[in-house]
C-alpha cells in the first residue's frame, strides 16, 4: 500500500484537538479522515507529528496514510481539500514516501509559535489566533528567564497532570522571545524548539514567562520552578488560542522543501 505523507494549515478554534474523539467531538484527524471516504474505498487511520489539544492551531502539521492505490500527489491533495470544505483545514501538500517513514516517530524536531497581543483594545482580525492581556510585558525580562529552561530538564513543573508521557526529561533545543509593532500595542512572539513536547508543556512556559514579563515573577524564579519538579510551582497555563505547531522536521523533507 502506497503511503502518502500530507502537510496540514488548521484553525483550531472549531476543533476538540487532533486526535479522533470516542465521543463523535470534531476532530481535525476525523474530518480528514472522513474526506478520504469521499475521494476512494479508503478509510485510513492517518497519524500527525503532534496531538494538538483543543484549540490549538497548525501551520505545518504532517500526517501520513496509506492508501491503496497510487495518487498524483498534486490531485490527492486538491481532492482532499474539495472535501474539507467548509472546515478550517487545508492541505498544504502531498508527497508519496517510503514505507517505513512515520509522521511522528521519523520526525527529529517539533517547532511551535505562540503569539500573545499586549494591547486594551480587543482583537478583530486576530480573535482567537491569539491570547490578549490589556497589559505591557519586559521582553528582555522574558527571554532571560526563558534561558532556565534551555537544554535537558526534569518538567514536571511544566507538564499537565494527566500527561501521558513515560519520563518528564526532555530537551529543548531554544526559546526565542521577541516582540513586533502592532496598531495600538504590541505582539510577542514565543518559539520553542525540541524533538518532543510533554502535554501542555509550551503553554504552561509561556504562562509562567508572562508572569516574568508582568513584573509578578523574576526570571530566576523560572529556575526555581523547574528545579522544584513540582505542578503546582508552575505559573498559569496561558489559554490555547496562541498556539501553533508550525513544523515537524524529519532528516529528509518529504515534501522537498
Amino acid at each position: 500500500m502506497p503511503r502518502y505523507a500530507l502537510l496540514i494549515e488548521y484553525h483550531g478554534g472549531p476543533f476538540s484537538g487532533w486526535q479522533r474523539q470516542a465521543g463523535g467531538q470534531l476532530s481535525v484527524q476525523g474530518v480528514i479522515e472522513a474526506a478520504f471516504t469521499k475521494i476512494g474505498p479508503d478509510a485510513p487511520t492517518i497519524a500527525a507529528a503532534g496531538r494538538t489539544d483543543a484549540g490549538v492551531h497548525a501551520a505545518g502539521q504532517v500526517a501520513h496514510a496509506d492508501l491503496s492505490r497510487d495518487w498524483d500527489p498534486f490531485k490527492l491533495a486538491g481532492a482532499l481539500n474539495f472535501h474539507l470544505r467548509p472546515h478550517p483545514v487545508s492541505i498544504l501538500a502531498a508527497a508519496r514516501v517510503e514505507e517505513d517513514f512515520h509522521a511522528r516517530f521519523s520526525a527529529v524536531e517539533r517547532q511551535y509559535l505562540f503569539r500573545l497581543l499586549c494591547r486594551r483594545a480587543p482583537a478583530t482580525h486576530d480573535r482567537g489566533l491569539v491570547w490578549q492581556v490589556p497589559h505591557q510585558l519586559d521582553v528582555a525580562a522574558m527571554a532571560e528567564g526563558a534561558q532556565h529552561l534551555i537544554g535537558l530538564h526534569d518538567f514536571t513543573t511544566f507538564r499537565a497532570t494527566q500527561c501521558q508521557a513515560k519520563s518528564p526529561v526532555k530537551s529543548i533545543d531554544s526559546i526565542s522571545v521577541t516582540s513586533h509593532p502592532v496598531p495600538a500595542g504590541m505582539e510577542v512572539q514565543f518559539r520553542l524548539r525540541a524533538r518532543s513536547f510533554l502535554h501542555n508543556q509550551v503553554r504552561s512556559i509561556v504562562g509562567t514567562l508572562e508572569r516574568v514579563g508582568a513584573g509578578a515573577w523574576s526570571p530566576d524564579q523560572v529556575k526555581t520552578a523547574l528545579e522544584a519538579r513540582d505542578r503546582s510551582a508552575c505559573g498559569p497555563v496561558c489559554p490555547p488560542e496562541g498556539l501553533y505547531l508550525t513544523r515537524a522536521v524529519y532528516p529528509s523533507d518529504p515534501f522537498g522543501g
